[in-house]
């Protein structure tokens, strides 16, 4: 079941969720639009290899704004830090960035009960598209859950996203044993 407005600010009231900065215009009736921070990054090698650190070199979009080019993978990351203690948030496109034809993430759009941090996007567009610092790029949607969680994103010892930051952050499936 997807949490309503009303049902958001309860989470919210109550600690459940945390959304920094939070906006009450931003919420909307069953969502919460979050913002494309000004910092963002590019792979610094054109071959990535899943077994190695692929290392990034950070870009700041500037006030004119930045031109995404097609082909290359961008990571971008949220103004908003939040955290999601009994739900399980979704992070979705806004309609408005799809129609620009700009996907915010490769297949990472869920986030687990636990998750405390800014959310790195996997940006990438079908033909160039100035964006903005600023600009609405998604929106979390949050789910309930069934049942108790023992083993919360947050407290697992293997989590790889967990350090606060207000950057983009690079794959680390090179931490993974395979």
């Amino acid at each position: 079941m997807i949490l309503s407005d009303k049902s958001i600010m309860e989470a919210i009231k109550r600690g459940a969720i945390v959304i920094e900065p939070f906006r009450h215009d931003c919420l909307g009736t069953n969502s919460y639009d979050v913002h494309l921070s000004r910092y963002m990054a590019v792979y610094k090698h054109r071959v990535l290899d899943a077994r190695k650190h692929n290392e990034i070199e950070e870009l700041v979009i500037p006030p004119e704004g930045y031109v995404l080019q097609p082909g290359t993978l961008y990571l971008g990351v949220t103004e908003e830090y939040t955290e999601t203690h009994e739900h399980v948030p979704f992070l979705e496109g806004k309609s408005s960035i799809g129609r620009l034809g700009i996907d915010i993430h490769a297949t990472a759009g869920k986030g687990d009960v636990g998750f405390c941090n800014t959310w790195t996007l996997e940006i990438s567009c079908v033909q160039p598209v100035r964006i903005y610092a600023g600009m609405p790029i998604g929106q979390l949607i949050y789910f309930t859950i069934e049942g108790e969680i023992d083993n919360p994103y947050n407290k697992k010892e293997n989590a790889k996203y967990t350090n606060r930051t207000i950057k983009p952050v690079e794959s680390m499936m090179w931490k993974n044993t395979f």
